[in-house]
């Protein structure tokens, strides 16, 4: 059997002749364990296939085929080769899908649940599913729906792994940064050597205008953490803090100090805050 799994971010224009069939008004985010569409290329032919989690990928759409519509409204399908799998990996999108109706299924040779997907739920215990499908709404920014799966998860299991720290990336997201803190603490407690739940409490401090305690935790990660994954990130946080406050002056002090501006991902942004900041300091007295 041929595979293919790819990462995409899927067919974004817009259905207009399958309105009176196809209702699109669903984030694939709200459709696990459906057949849904996604909305027609500039060809007319929209694909279709089954929204389920994936315990390792996250959510995943699993391609069955495309079909067009003709003048009459009938469905013409094509299903993929019978000997092919693909499966796209569903990454947040803008795009809206529809759910194939019921009333449908015969058309289209299906079955309310594919005979492929009990091999996936069998594999799945409750904290993980719940775990993970707290981690897609979290990617997909709707994290207080992350945080309700989160608690699930901490009733079945408060120390799995992982857990403290993503339900303070709930927090941050939802811009409770004092909950984050607390949480945060908590987890570096317990795994001390945690960049990730660093970077954390790095941001939730900088977004809680507690900016010296921020500076400290980045000089701590300096020190004592042996990962350096987040070093960029944590040194821009910390610049677009100065950026904030206007203060030039401790803007260039912090960029000359971490050279965060030959990070690539960043230096756009860096060029553009630097020169706001100067056009609003020409003529004024530098912050000390």
């Amino acid at each position: 059997m041929k595979i293919f799994i790819l990462i995409i971010s899927l067919f974004t224009s817009i259905c207009c002749t399958a309105q009176d069939k196809l209702d699109f008004n669903l984030k694939p985010i709200d459709c696990e364990d459906k057949w849904v569409v996604f909305p027609s290329d500039l060809s007319g032919s929209y694909s279709y296939g089954f929204v389920y989690m994936d315990n390792q990928t996250g959510l995943t759409f699993d391609f069955a085929g495309t079909f067009k519509i003709n003048s009459s409204g009938k469905f013409l399908i094509s299903k993929k080769e019978a000997d092919r799998t693909m499966k796209f990996r569903l990454q947040p999108n803008k795009s809206l899908v529809a759910i194939i109706p019921e009333s449908y299924f015969a058309e289209f040779d299906i079955s309310k649940t594919p005979d492929w997907l009990k091999a996936y739920q069998e594999s799945e215990n409750a904290a993980d599913k719940l775990f993970r499908w707290a981690i897609t709404y979290n990617i997909w920014n709707e994290c207080a729906k992350g945080l309700t799966y989160l608690e699930k998860v901490k009733t079945i299991d408060p120390n799995y792994k992982g857990l403290k720290t993503e339900i303070a990336f709930s927090y941050n997201c939802q811009k409770q940064y004092e909950n984050a803190i607390t949480v945060l603490k908590e987890a570096i407690k317990q795994t001390p050597d945690d960049a990730y739940a660093y970077k954390q409490l790095l941001y939730s401090q900088v977004y809680n205008n507690q900016l010296p305690d921020a500076i400290k935790t980045y000089y701590k990660i300096e020190k004592d953490i042996t990962d350096k994954t987040y070093k960029s990130e944590n040194a821009f946080n910390i610049l677009c803090a100065f950026y904030s406050q206007n203060n030039l002056k401790k803007f260039n002090e912090w960029l000359n100090l971490t050279q965060v501006d030959k990070d690539e991902r960043f230096k756009p942004y860096i060029e553009k805050f630097k020169q706001d900041l100067e056009k609003m300091n020409q003529g004024t007295p530098q912050k000390p």
